[in-house]
């Protein structure tokens, strides 16, 4: 059954571990992760863009899916589904249809906005037991078509975000989607430990997980961080291994063309990159 990110985010913050945050993109995706969480007892979220609802043909086919693979998979550890980053109508949709957790990302907004839907938001989902993520200050990069340069978020902002009562805060800190150019300054640690201090017990959420070296990412959740978000690194290696299964010929060796045969090394590098992730966050064994 699916739950809310809440418990599995509050006890990581208080522990000093990060729960990973993987996109799903479509069926063997979500079974790579699932399986990955429930062999090491690591919680885990399933995180889903807008764009990848519209793929998947739509939210309640999401719901559906999930739903019938933690029955099938007998997933005994704790699984948040999540809409990442999105709008004010998509996590309306996604409460609509089952999802247990829903992002809110009224960072372009301005800040009287972001504050009213933020809480229209928080009313629903405390009605219905859900987790509401809110974020401030744009994370750099393009994702789903939200281009951002990766502004730091202002912590006075984050505290009136906070106050509200959302359950966790995504605050850019020069954090960016997709790859990370070659004169990529860091991350700024001043301004999130300013944020933690305003914003107290509240778990915070660092996006663009991929490519920030293992040291940032470990003093990242030191500060506070609960919730990391990984997108890209699994798209890459999945397209690396099924690039080497048709570069040596497999798919022309017998039945090799099946598409159960031809996205499994696709497949087990997502496994072996949610392992990786799971090990550097610290979250194997907290379920």
């Amino acid at each position: 059954m699916l739950v809310s990110a809440k418990d599995m985010l509050t006890k990581a913050k208080a522990n000093h571990y990060g729960v990973g945050h993987f996109n799903i993109n479509n069926l063997e995706w979500t079974k790579a992760i699932l399986q990955t969480a429930e062999e090491l007892r690591s919680p885990v979220i399933l995180g889903v863009s807008e764009g990848a609802g519209k793929y998947m043909c739509g939210y309640k086919t999401i719901t559906n899916m999930v739903n019938g693979m933690l029955e099938e998979l007998n997933i005994t550890v704790p699984v948040a589904l999540h809409l990442d980053h999105g709008s004010y109508e998509g996590a309306k949709a996604c409460i609509a249809a089952g999802f247990s957790s829903v992002m809110f990302d009224g960072s372009h907004l301005p800040i009287d906005e972001n504050i009213e839907k933020t809480k229209e938001l928080i009313a629903i989902c405390n009605d219905k037991g859900l987790s509401l993520e809110a974020e401030v200050g744009s994370i750099g990069g393009e994702e789903d078509g939200v281009v951002g340069a990766g502004e730091f978020a202002d912590p006075d902002e984050c505290k009136a975000i906070a106050d509200l009562g959302v359950t966790m805060l995504a605050a850019g800190i020069g954090n960016i989607h997709g790859k990370y150019p070659a004169n990529w300054p860091g991350l700024n640690f001043d301004v999130l430990a300013k944020i933690q201090e305003k914003t107290g017990d509240m778990p915070l959420v660092l996006h663009g997980g991929t490519g920030i070296p293992a040291d940032m990412v470990k003093e990242a959740i030191t500060l506070g961080v609960a919730k990391i978000n990984v997108n890209t690194e699994c798209q890459i290696v999945f397209a690396e291994a099924t690039r080497k299964y048709i570069e040596a010929g497999k798919d022309l060796e017998g039945k090799g063309f099946d598409p159960r045969k031809l996205l499994a090394p696709g497949t087990e590098a997502i496994k072996e990159k949610v392992k990786e992730k799971m090990e550097l966050f610290g979250s194997i064994g907290q379920a």
